[in-house]
């Protein structure tokens, strides 16, 4: 890593007691303008994300966030951390999330055509069956589109078409959301 000494704009020691857990021991500024980081504020949040957990190697060295970066060294129950000014760092991360869009996005169509669920017969006889069922499996109760659309095994646009039929005859209506999903009940 290559780095300056003009890229430092402090460094702390969190201490850690007993009973009151992590706190400040000392801090050390090296630039006189404001760096948005307040040491006293952040100490219990740095202790614990350097030293949380049993585990050795998941612990991090460094975290980097959006104006600045810590590096941490651990000393018995101590831990000093580094408080380091990014540099040139901005065009890493434009390549990095470039590169994490590609990824999302080629994950998600081979999650999606691992998962297809096959669809149900759109026979008459089928539909009709599932629209006399539906209501009878609400009563008394609330369920999403997604969790009727599994139960039934259908594709989002048939659930939706019964479910439209089913609200427009008056035999269902919509009792909430439940984050993006409609909570559905009998009438």
């Amino acid at each position: 890593m290559n780095f300056t000494e003009s890229e430092m704009f402090g460094a702390a020691l969190i201490g850690f007691d007993m009973i009151d857990g992590p706190f400040l021991k000392w801090k050390k500024e090296f630039s006189n303008g404001d760096n948005g980081v307040n040491l006293n504020d952040f100490a219990m949040n740095f202790y614990l994300s350097f030293r949380g957990g049993n585990d050795a190697v998941k612990k991090p060295r460094a975290i980097l966030y959006d104006k600045f970066y810590i590096v941490a060294f651990p000393r018995d129950l101590e831990l000093c951390c580094l408080f380091m000014k990014p540099q040139n760092v901005d065009n890493n991360i434009k390549q990095l999330n470039k590169i994490a869009t590609r990824i999302i996005t080629e994950m998600e169509s081979n999650y999606e055509e691992n998962n297809k669920e096959p669809a149900v017969d759109s026979d008459e006889n089928t539909i009709e069956e599932i629209m006399r069922l539906i209501p009878n499996l609400l009563s008394g109760t609330k369920m999403t589109t997604p969790e009727l659309r599994r139960y039934f095994q259908l594709s989002n646009s048939q659930i939706w078409k019964i479910m439209s039929d089913l609200e427009n005859s008056k035999k269902i209506k919509r009792a909430a959301k439940k984050g993006r999903s409609i909570l559905w009940t009998v009438t």
